[in-house]
């Protein structure tokens, strides 16, 4: 029999908690007492660190600080949540349990600056953007390992992971070029995964438009070292016409502790297999396209005097395109990798924290369309396919290097950064993008942003070289930059915690696809524009407030709104996207018990969305626009808890309301789910099926 020992270390005891700006960050990877106040302290984090909820400051002393078990994304070193200089959202898994969603992409929705516009129903063609930007224009992470795409946006949010697999979500609003690198324009969302969870969960769903969806997940602990395997499937016939697909997951993380090193791993695969109506024009509706997607990642922890955190990943993805499904006209096959490493090192001294921090990244696409042309005898067959060859290639090399300092004292956060960045494709060499942080803690439960960041983003292959009957790309197109300035505040009491920001975003040379006229296919052009905008979040758990003897049990709203301003550019008919931007958004949540383990979640959704879309009939256009006006959507969720299952029904859009969000697609109406699943929590149960003694 095997006998696993878990390191157990002594605790540090504080009769008084030092103001000095080092004393906060003078143990790492033990436990922190002060006074008779037990607090975790800063554990170490991730190449590209994660974000995490913020928790009250006890009542008593403003001095004494309460850190979370989880880093903050706040900077490029990892802080405390309490302490962090930058203001962060967290949708945590209350939030993803009560909203009855099928896919992370679902869950996103829910945040007040996220804007989520989708083509098909359950998160298939998707497109993310954050505060008026683009869908190419934000960092999108799993555990802080990058997933973004070179070749194209639209196939960055087909994340690798289950809704089950996911702790919370992190949203880092605004430029954060100095913290992720430089895709990072206008900000960043990182996917936490459970660390363990339940050692054996299942679930099975099905509902509207044939749609089924089977996830199982298992954790394992041996001593030291820990692992998560989960998959799924899901296929369906389509919420719109050639909306059908089929989609399949595996992710598994494993992680290794030893005294003073941690190493994390992280694999995924995806396939999907979707018809993608309109995706690229109206005109062809009949549209089909198949995308892989293979990660691996190493991550690396080292406590010491000086902290190393190295990070490895690598990425391949694979599409395969068809303007006319089952047929060759203006078929295109892609295969790109990306290859990412990276190495973070920060000490801690009497004047705070400092970090030096350099990433190195390579990007590489062959495609029959996207690329330099390449000599024939260069030729790479396409895997899987007879007479079809890769005849196009490029790649180019991003190095970026980074400088940080963060302070604390007293009242006080400051965190001042730089990002110095060079790519071989571009000219003009080593290129800065600075930042600076500052937080003050007024009161315990208060606490007041302020921010300035620049940050960068180079155009995707598909901006540069993307060629069919409906659109054209740019070669010349300049990388795009942004000066991000942001105010905000966090207000936490226990059972309310409410949140404000505005923001100011002065973009150059904004990259989007117009037409200049009715008669025109889309071009990649750029341009100037500024977005300005203010968001507003409350969330009060009455359970807490109210006490456990009476139904309700969580309120919510948030609310944003976007105004832009477009500063130089030519004349143009319609755009594709940049223009496009959610002026309003208010999102309203209520979950209350109905009888015993009986609850209900319900979403309310109003949108409004500028911009308008071309009209077609009979697969033709009219040449006329229009609007994509205001809509609402009202969605509830049915569950029964029991100790250890669920079975829930999901009702979406319950008005069965029908809108355009994205081209010239109708959104479907009513659609329901069910299912049920079941958690299993007996290790050593789970242990004897997988045949460990």
């Amino acid at each position: 029999m095997n006998n696993s020992t878990k390191l157990k270390l002594k605790p540090v005891v504080f009769h008084h908690f030092s103001r000095k700006p080092y004393a906060l960050f003078s143990v790492l990877k033990r436990e922190v007492t002060v006074g008779v106040l037990s607090v975790a302290t800063i554990t170490t984090a991730s190449a590209a660190i994660t974000l995490s909820d913020v928790r009250p400051i006890p009542a008593g002393r403003i001095d004494t600080v309460v850190l979370n078990s989880a880093e903050v994304t706040a900077s490029r070193a990892p802080l405390a949540a309490q302490v962090a200089a930058r203001q962060v959202t967290t949708l945590s898994r209350a939030d993803i349990a009560a909203a009855g969603v099928t896919s992370v992409n679902d869950v996103l929705k829910l945040a007040a600056g996220v804007d989520v516009r989708q083509r098909g129903g359950f998160g298939i063609q998707t497109d993310i953007s954050i505060d008026g930007g683009t869908f190419d224009q934000i960092t999108l992470l799993v555990n802080g390992v990058p997933i973004n795409n070179p070749q194209t946006g639209h196939n960055a949010a087909d994340f690798p992971v289950n809704v089950s697999d996911i702790d919370h979500i992190e949203i880092l609003q605004g430029a954060a070029s100095r913290i992720f690198g430089s895709q990072a324009f206008s900000g960043a969302i990182n996917i936490v995964t459970k660390p363990l969870g339940d050692a054996l969960y299942l679930k099975t769903e099905g509902g509207s438009y044939g749609t089924f969806r089977n996830e199982s997940r298992s954790s394992h602990h041996w001593g030291s070292f820990d692992m998560t395997l989960s998959r799924s499937t899901q296929r369906s016939d389509g919420a719109v016409e050639n909306g059908d697909y089929m989609t399949n997951k595996v992710f598994w993380t494993g992680r290794l502790r030893l005294p003073r090193f941690v190493l994390k791993s992280q694999t995924s695969a995806l396939w999907n297999d979707f018809g993608a109506n309109t995706f690229y024009s109206a005109a062809y509706p009949n549209q089909w396209e198949a995308t892989r997607r293979f990660m691996v990642a190493l991550q690396g922890e080292w406590s010491g005097r000086i902290h190393l955190s190295p990070q490895l990943n690598w990425a391949r993805n694979v599409d395969h395109f068809q303007l006319i499904r089952g047929t060759k006209k203006a078929e295109n096959f892609h295969r790109g990798n990306v290859l990412n490493s990276g190495l973070n090192a920060w000490t801690d001294w009497a004047a705070g924290r400092t970090l030096l921090g350099v990433e190195l990244r390579y990007e590489d696409i062959q495609s029959s369309n996207l690329g330099l042309p390449v000599d024939s005898s260069k030729f790479v067959r396409v895997h899987g396919q007879r007479n079809s060859f890769y005849t196009h290639r490029d790649h180019r090399t991003n190095t970026s290097l980074f400088l940080e300092h963060t302070l604390v004292l007293n009242h006080w956060t400051f965190s001042a950064g730089v990002m110095g960045q060079t790519n071989t494709s571009v000219r003009g060499g080593l290129r800065f993008y600075p930042g600076v942080d500052v937080a003050y803690r007024p009161m315990q439960s208060l606490k007041l942003f302020a921010s300035f960041n620049r940050s960068m983003r180079l155009p995707t292959f598909t901006d540069l070289y993307y060629k069919s009957p409906t659109q054209e790309g740019n070669k010349d197109l300049k990388a795009e930059e942004n000066s991000s300035f942001r105010v905000g505040a966090d207000y936490v009491l226990k059972g309310f915690k409410a949140q404000a920001s505005a923001f100011y975003n002065r973009g150059s040379h904004m990259i989007d696809w117009v037409m200049r006229s009715p008669t025109d296919k889309f071009h990649a052009t750029s341009f100037d524009l500024d977005n300005v905008g203010v968001s507003l979040q409350m969330d009060a758990d009455f359970r807490v407030l109210l006490g456990q003897h009476q139904p309700l049990e969580r309120f919510a709203v948030s609310y944003a709104y976007i105004h832009q301003h477009r500063r130089d550019g030519a004349a143009y008919f319609k755009s594709n996207y940049a223009l496009e931007y959610l002026r309003h958004k208010l999102v309203l949540r209520l979950s209350h018990n109905i009888y015993k383990q009986l609850g209900a979640d319900w979403s309310l959704r109003v949108q409004r969305r500028e911009g308008n879309y071309l009209v077609y009939e009979n697969h033709k256009s009219t040449g006329q626009l229009h609007p994509y006006g205001t809509h609402a959507l009202l969605d509830l969720k049915l569950k029964w808890d029991a100790k250890n299952w669920t079975a829930y029904v999901d009702m979406s859009n319950l008005t069965a309301t029908r809108y355009f969000d994205l081209g010239n697609v109708r959104q479907p109406g009513f659609v329901v789910m069910a299912g049920a699943d079941i958690r299993l929590n007996d290790f050593n149960f789970v242990r004897k099926v997988f045949g460990r003694p």
